[in-house]
This record gives C-alpha cells, sequence and structure tokens, in this order.
C-alpha cells in the first residue's frame, strides 16, 4: 500500500527524514544549533551558507517544527533559532555522523574536532553513544564539548572574516 503523504508516496521514515534534513545546509545549522549559535549572523558564519541559503534553511526547519524563532531586539526585528523537542531528538544523529566522519572522512595526522568530557564520570566520552570511560549511555546535557585548537582556529578565522 502507497501512501501519499507531504513526505511523498512512502511509508519509509527514512525517506520522509531525508526530505525534511537531506541537504548539507540543514545538518550544518542544525550543528551550528547544538553548538550554541542562536543568531543569524553566527548562524551564516559558521556555516558558510549565503544569507539566501541559510534563509531558506532556517525557514524550512522552522516549519518543519525543529526550531522556533525568538525576537531579541524589535528596532530593527532581530531573531534568535531555538532547537523544539523535535530538534533536540536531532542530536543522536548528530553525534553519528561525527562519529561516522572522525573515523573515516579524516587523515591520521588530524586530531578529533571536538572532545566531550562526560559530566557524570569526568572521562573522556569518546565518539559512541556510550560513554568510553564509563560505559553509561550518553546524553547532550552530561557532556561538555572541547574543540581541538585546530578546530578552534578554523571557527574563529571564520567569526573574523
Amino acid at each position: 500500500m502507497v501512501v501519499s503523504t507531504k513526505f511523498g508516496n512512502t511509508l519509509c521514515p527514512v525517506a520522509r527524514s531525508q526530505a525534511i534534513m537531506g541537504d548539507r545546509w540543514t545538518i550544518v545549522v542544525m550543528r551550528e544549533l547544538f553548538m550554541g549559535n542562536r543568531r543569524f549572523d553566527d548562524l551564516m558564519v559558521q556555516s558558510q551558507a549565503t544569507p539566501q541559503m541559510l534563509t531558506l534553511q532556517l525557514r524550512r526547519l522552522e516549519a518543519s517544527g525543529l526550531i522556533e524563532r525568538h525576537p531579541y531586539t524589535s528596532r530593527p526585528p532581530r531573531y534568535e533559532y531555538q532547537l523544539t523537542t523535535k530538534g533536540q531528538a536531532f542530536y543522536p544523529v548528530i553525534r553519528a555522523l561525527r562519529e561516522w566522519g572522525e573515523t573515516w572522512c579524516k587523515s591520521e595526522n588530524e586530531d578529533v574536532a571536538v572532545r566531550y568530557k562526560h559530566l557524570k564520570c569526568g572521562g573522556n566520552a569518546g565518539l559512541g553513544v556510550a560513554c568510553e570511560t564509563c560505559g553509561n549511555v550518553l546524553r547532550r546535557e552530561d557532556l561538555k564539548p572541547e574543540m581541538s585548537p585546530s578546530y578552534a582556529r578554523e571557527r574563529a578565522i571564520r567569526q573574523a572574516e
């Protein structure tokens, strides 16, 4: 049985997810939101999206219920973007992409871009879904990120430009 929905003619959850999150810009914008960037200019600088592309992505994420727009000034009108519960639920996907990218998409001499300290045990969380120190399942709120010097420098250069 084929069902016609706003996601096309499929019941496949992978295809439906891809319809929302299926391009580079959406994933990178979500990464930045998880890293704490909430304002348009910061999102644009770190995602390296054009203003038009970022506007499109933010509208798509808002229409899909992953983010909400909140004003932080009225003159001129400016907004910050916050993850909804639905958006926060995307975090394990970001972690899985990070793990895969750290394992398969870099040279041997590159350091891990972001290391996480597991606040529950104080150890290195590692790359997977369970803490490599204590073995407990990792939750976003139990992790403290620390960027490698080279990744922090890369982000600082983008911010300065």
